[in-house]
């Protein structure tokens, strides 16, 4: 019931005059970039060329320290269009697959809802990967087969039911099948073949469904989108990109132009289309007042990327910072992140001050002047202040980092506190390896002093970290990490330690 209220309520603070006025949004999310994956942010050790970011770069403002809620892709995912931290849900570790229920419950409000309350019109292009209620022969959940699927159906819990007027896009990552596009609530077609493009994930197919053709169609969508777009009427178009996630599938007039292989390759046509993008915007006349943002989901991953390849050619996708995707360690969740928007953002500024893509909820309310219930968007702080030079002001003593394995950190000033012995995910040593080595229970780092976290001060600071420990504590049993009144986690009991330590 609340969702359908909050239209009501909201939109009795803003008349459509005001809305006219309110800038729009397009939110480009990429998949699997690492930090030192964009040069301009990775100067000395970044050797891909990454032209049309680097440019936005300079022509906005750059965070240095903005974290994913998590260190993979669905949590991230749910994190940024909600508000809320994904492990308040049932969702503890790894991710959601292509056939997976929803994870945002129909009556949670997202930032599409929020928007779309305020006048803006609203869309999704890409990858959503939070789970679909999908129609089934049988009237049966979804098999995780995809057996039971009807491809002719409709679909009854899809972006659309979560405050977009428009979705396309595809399922989930691309090494996860349903392999076919799905426009609002109908797939496009039907699956009539089988196909895999990584490994061995064999899965329901379209026949013409193409995993190299999925990044330049979702570009097509959007640029196409936009340019429909009017200027008397604000738009929120969030876009997650399949790139450069596996499969690494890179057109063929982008083969070998980097120089760094077959990521490095994805990397720079994944930067094209974000340029391809920015230009739609340039082109109907709307720059001055959009906001455009440039981030990823999580950190590079390491097999698909070939990390050690790479770093053998001189190129770090996780800059000077330990780790990749999957870990605690600043590699898992630190993120590019570029805002343009020059009716606000002066050119060329950078903001070293921490932030997590939570924080969109928070700022857009912040933006249009009108809040959303204290229920909804918990864990979201509003990061305008930011843009505007100024210093952010928050009721949230700190941020939480979260594993693939459902490790904990919790990052306060220049404190982070890991509870895990090693990375919490992939990257060597892992929880098991650390175990035989008899690693302490827990890390603690001085990241002004120690980014690289590689002197951990753990035992030599032991109150620093209890007073760390106490704040993460908190946040979970609250319900919240922000001001206001206590709420509700979605599971009765968060297991903070997983080394058996409590």
């Amino acid at each position: 019931m609340q969702k359908y209220v909050l239209g009501l309520v909201l939109s009795l603070g803003l008349s459509s005059a005001c809305a006219a006025d309110q800038p729009n949004i397009v939110y480009i999310l990429a998949d699997d970039l690492g930090y030192g994956d964009v040069q301009c942010l990775n100067p000395e050790r970044g050797k891909i060329e990454t032209p049309r970011m680097d440019r936005l770069a300079a022509q906005g403002m750059v965070f240095t320290d903005a974290h994913s809620s998590s260190a993979v892709c669905t949590p991230t995912r749910y994190g940024i269009l909600t508000g809320r931290y994904n492990w308040r849900t049932h969702l503890q570790t790894f991710v959601l697959l292509g056939y997976s229920k929803p994870l945002i419950d129909r009556r949670r409000v997202t930032i599409a809802d929020y928007l779309k309350s305020q006048g803006y019109n609203t869309a999704a292009i890409g990858k959503w990967h939070l789970g679909l209620d999908l129609p089934t022969s049988d009237g049966m959940p979804a098999e995780a087969s995809g057996s039971n699927v009807d491809w002719n159906g409709i679909i009854a819990d899809s972006p659309i039911h979560h405050g977009f007027d428009y979705f396309y896009g595809i399922s989930a990552s691309l090494d996860m099948p349903p392999y076919i596009y799905i426009e609002n609530d109908r797939f496009v077609g039907e699956c009539t073949v089988q196909k895999s493009f990584w490994k061995n994930r064999m899965g329901f197919a379209h026949a013409d469904f193409e995993a190299v053709d999925v990044l330049p169609e979702i570009g097509r969508k959007t640029t196409d989108y936009i340019a429909r777009q009017k200027a008397d009427n604000p738009f929120f178009v969030y876009v997650p990109l399949t790139s450069p996630h596996s499969p690494i599938s890179v057109a063929a007039q982008w083969q070998g132009k980097s120089g760094m292989g077959e990521y490095g390759d994805f990397v720079m046509q994944t930067d094209h289309v974000i340029g391809e993008i920015a230009d739609a915007i340039d082109a109907a006349g709307l720059a001055k007042n959009t906001i455009f943002v440039v981030t990823s989901d999580n950190g590079c991953s390491a097999n698909p990327s070939g990390a050690d390849a790479l770093q053998a050619k001189g190129h770090f996708s996780s800059a000077q910072y330990r780790g990749f995707k999957s870990d605690l360690w600043e590699g898992g969740h630190r993120v590019p992140f570029i805002v343009r928007w020059p009716n606000v953002v002066e050119p060329g500024t950078q903001s070293d001050q921490t932030i997590c893509l939570t924080d969109l909820m928070a700022t857009c309310s912040d933006i249009v002047g009108v809040d959303y219930p204290q229920t909804e968007g918990v864990d979201s702080v509003s990061f305008l202040p930011a843009l505007k030079g100024m210093s952010i002001s928050s009721t949230r003593n700190g941020v939480v980092h979260h594993s693939i394995s459902g490790h904990f950190s919790y990052r306060q000033g220049k404190w982070k506190l890991l509870l895990a012995k090693a990375s919490g995910g992939w990257s060597s040593p892992r929880e098991n390896q650390a175990a035989k080595l008899d690693a302490p229970v827990a890390q603690l780092y001085d990241m002004e002093n120690d980014p690289e976290e590689t002197n951990n001060l753990y035992a030599s600071r032991p109150e620093v970290g209890a007073r760390l420990l106490e704040l993460l504590e908190a946040d979970v049993a609250r319900g919240r990490s922000t001001e206001g009144a206590s709420e509700s986690n979605d599971v009765d009991q968060i297991k903070l330690w997983k080394s058996g330590a409590k």
